[in-house]
């Protein structure tokens, strides 16, 4: 019998194997041949949710549902629903998609970069090629699904950060805008997003299989590093696009995108940044108990930011020091009270 054998990877073929290929057929047959990778166009106003209405509408029910499905459990009084199984299922299969996502986005890149650079790949129009633009839809579809993150949350009666909620909605949004604007730079936010998401998912499903997770606080830390690259890379291609506009003959480069694009992803982006900011100011320089006890715990602000430290104004009153942030002693109880036990 002989043995395996892998095709050598290359520049070409980063993996050995041509993954597309078998993506595009994995997919096809999946579908019935109602979506084929492989021959996939985006024409604005004719594929699904390539309309601005729509998707706007679609972002709208979103936050109604949040907003809407809290206060009315609160209402009714409603207990917190479990969903465990459901919860490991959805984080498994975002797991998985992302990383594919992910491999394949790589696969594309590789080459591009290593034979024309990494300006012909941000700027140039024909990084934006048919393979890279379904491997962007697919990513933006998947921005839709994630929204059912929030969803388990609000049934499971968990508190929500701002952060949280807007990141869902104004990232959906972002991705529309690139679609339509034909960004080539458009995979900087996105391989960096769905590399986040692989980690990120994956602890959420080993958190919700009750696995200690030691490297919990790595998951924003990554975050946070994704969202400064963002804005170096972002912040670079709107440089180029405004100089080259403004004086031409001073900046020869141009980028390739939408002026609208362009200004809304620098929006979205940047917005990202003022909110983390304010939230770092308010756990880390403001000096309220809250604070004090955020900064005590394990991760800091980055377990704060993704909900793992979820606190309670009263607990925080009744169990912490107001100076320091630390743990008030336990009360001894007496004999008659462990009698009453």
């Amino acid at each position: 019998m002989a043995p395996l054998s892998f095709p050598t990877p290359t520049v070409d073929r980063p993996f050995g194997f041509y993954l597309f290929d078998y993506f595009d057929q994995l997919v096809a047959t999946v579908t019935g041949g109602f979506f084929v990778p492989s021959e996939f166009e985006f024409i604005e106003h004719e594929t699904f949710l390539s309309n601005f209405l729509p998707v706007a509408i679609t972002i709208g029910i979103y936050y109604v549902l949040v907003f809407g499905g809290r206060a009315l459990l609160k209402t009714i009084g409603a207990k917190p629903f479990t969903l465990k199984y459901l919860f490991q299922v959805h984080n498994l299969f975002l797991t998985i998609v992302s990383l594919v996502l992910l491999t394949l986005m790589a696969e594309q890149l590789t080459p591009m970069i290593a034979r024309d650079g990494l300006y012909y790949a941000i700027c140039n129009p024909a990084a934006w090629s048919q393979e890279m633009v379904s491997l962007y839809y697919l990513t933006y579809l998947v921005k839709f699904y994630e929204f059912l993150d929030t969803y388990y949350l609000v049934l499971k009666q968990k508190k929500l950060t701002f952060l949280h909620t807007y990141h869902h909605g104004a990232t959906a949004l972002l991705v529309y805008t690139q679609l339509i604007g034909t960004t080539s730079i458009s995979w900087v936010p996105i391989t960096l997003n769905l590399a986040v998401h692989v980690v990120m998912y994956w602890y959420y499903f080993l958190s919700a299989r009750g696995i200690h997770v030691w490297w919990k606080e790595w998951v924003t830390r990554f975050q946070i590093l994704q969202f400064i690259l963002d804005l170096i890379f972002i912040y670079y291609a709107t440089f180029i696009k405004v100089g080259h506009y403004v004086a031409p003959e001073t900046i020869c480069k141009e980028c390739a995108g939408t002026p609208l694009a362009t200004i809304s992803g620098c929006i979205i982006l940047s917005s990202y940044l003022v909110l983390f900011i304010a939230f770092y100011i308010d756990v880390y320089k403001k000096s309220t108990k809250k604070a004090k006890v955020v900064r005590r715990v394990r991760g800091g602000v980055a377990a704060k930011v993704n909900e793992y430290v979820l606190l309670d104004q009263k607990a925080i009153q009744e169990n912490y020091d107001s100076n320091t942030g630390s743990p008030l002693p336990t009360k001894r109880r007496t004999v008659r009270e462990k009698r009453d036990i």
